[in-house]
């Protein structure tokens, strides 16, 4: 039994409560008390630093790590694209986040590889490929290019973007078949998206009863369905049809977000992506796709405030895409903007645990969680730019290993 004691700083626990000074103790990787460190225990000295639970990121695609258009274009080989997505996963880590929820792209084998610590990154549960209508978004092919084709962008073991259905009996054969490549729960695309030609913004995709097959096998397997929905429309079908959760949410009324309220549907919002759009840009995707982003943020903000006005579980995805994700963290820095510290901190570690049904076991400080935990320089509930700095993040803790440490 390996017991250590993390003391001298100070404990956010992930519930919004105010921090407190204390110490936390480990035991094989689980929390198994907090308060004041005994005489002689192994200590490790955070100097009065604030010490949170391990970010989760409910949105990410591993799977999307490298330039996107040459990606599907058959521009790059099989090992750079596995160092992308390893090097992706490794950021991850090094910039708090212990557990990430991948919305589509990577394959079982990743997750495997790192679950057995072969590679460095956080704790992945994974949709496997996304469920997507022939036509609508998640297609990425050319557009000479027969939909049957699509498959041959897959890497078996590696990656596997999404699968494409003309109907229910369809949707159904791949999303067993998605279940049976590892997937612990399931995407689907409903709306258009913002990076995507095939599609415009606000379209409907899939029909409520088409939705609705993925939900009875989710459900047979104890598991959910979470959305790709943009547009109101697209939304309340998917929220009729039984789905758990919406990402992105960007046009999201007062009656939608009523409707989601009433059924406890949760929402994840991914505001970096967008900047990523407009600032650093994304190697490689259409010119279109910059128009298409155009008034997304304001909506998708005006849609945060409706959500939480309405009293919506409001988790927290950065939805970064492309060789560039090293800054995983300015989405907790662009909710504290919107909303506060605090609240960032809250989505971004028991609400998002919670979302992802995980919360038994990770998203606070307390007795008898996985010991993941991180511990900031400097402290991103007075400044929220130190969320954004991965350098700040200067102890990273990950199922009771030290997985960075830069003090």
């Amino acid at each position: 039994m390996t017991e250590t004691w993390y003391a001298g700083g100070r404990v956010a626990d992930g519930s919004g409560a105010e921090p407190s000074v204390a110490d936390v103790c480990v035991t094989d990787g689980v929390i198994t008390a907090i308060g004041s460190a005994p005489a002689g225990a192994t200590t490790v000295d955070l100097d009065g630093r604030l010490l949170t639970p391990g970010l989760i990121d409910a949105h990410v695609h591993l799977g999307l790590s490298s330039p996107i258009r040459a990606q599907f274009g058959f521009e790059l080989s099989v090992a750079e694209i596995a160092a992308d997505i390893f090097t992706a996963a490794a950021f991850a880590v090094d910039a708090g986040f212990t557990t990430v929820r991948d919305t589509g792209g990577i394959d079982r084998g990743v997750v495997d590889v790192l679950a057995k610590g072969k590679m460095r990154g956080p704790h992945v549960l994974s949709c496997g490929p996304v469920q997507c209508q022939i036509g609508g978004h998640g297609y990425y092919g050319a557009d000479w290019e027969p939909t049957e084709l699509w498959t041959e962008h897959h890497i078996p073991g590696l990656c596997a973007l999404s699968l494409m259905s003309g109907n229910a009996d369809e949707l159904r054969r791949n999303v067993r078949e998605t279940f049976r490549r590892g997937a612990t729960f399931l995407k689907l695309c409903v709306t258009g998206g913002v990076v995507g030609g095939h599609d415009r913004l606000a379209d409907t995709q899939f029909t409520i009863e088409e939705i609705a097959v993925a939900v009875q096998e989710a459900a047979a397997r104890g598991t959910y369905v979470t959305v790709h929905a943009h547009g109101s429309a697209g939304i309340r079908n998917a929220v009729r049809a039984g789905v758990r959760c919406v990402e992105h949410g960007t046009d999201i009324d007062e009656s939608t977000a009523s409707l989601m309220h009433e059924h406890d549907v949760a929402l994840v919002p991914t505001f970096s992506v967008l900047d990523q759009l407009f600032s650093d840009g994304v190697t490689d995707v259409d010119p279109s796709t910059a128009d298409r982003a155009t008034g997304v943020r304001q909506r998708m903000a005006s849609a945060l405030e409706i959500a939480r006005s309405t009293g919506l579980r409001i988790g927290l995805g950065s939805d970064l895409i492309g060789p560039n994700q090293q800054r995983r963290g300015a989405e907790l820095q662009v909710r504290s903007e919107l909303e506060s510290p605090m609240q960032a901190l809250v989505s971004a570690t028991s609400v998002n645990a919670d979302i992802l049904g995980v919360g038994e076991t990770v998203g606070m400080v307390r007795v008898g969680m996985r010991a993941d935990l991180v511990v900031w320089q400097s402290d991103p509930l007075e400044d929220a730019s130190v969320f954004a700095n991965p350098d700040m993040a200067v102890l990273v803790v990950k199922s009771g290993a030290i997985a960075k440490d830069i003090r």
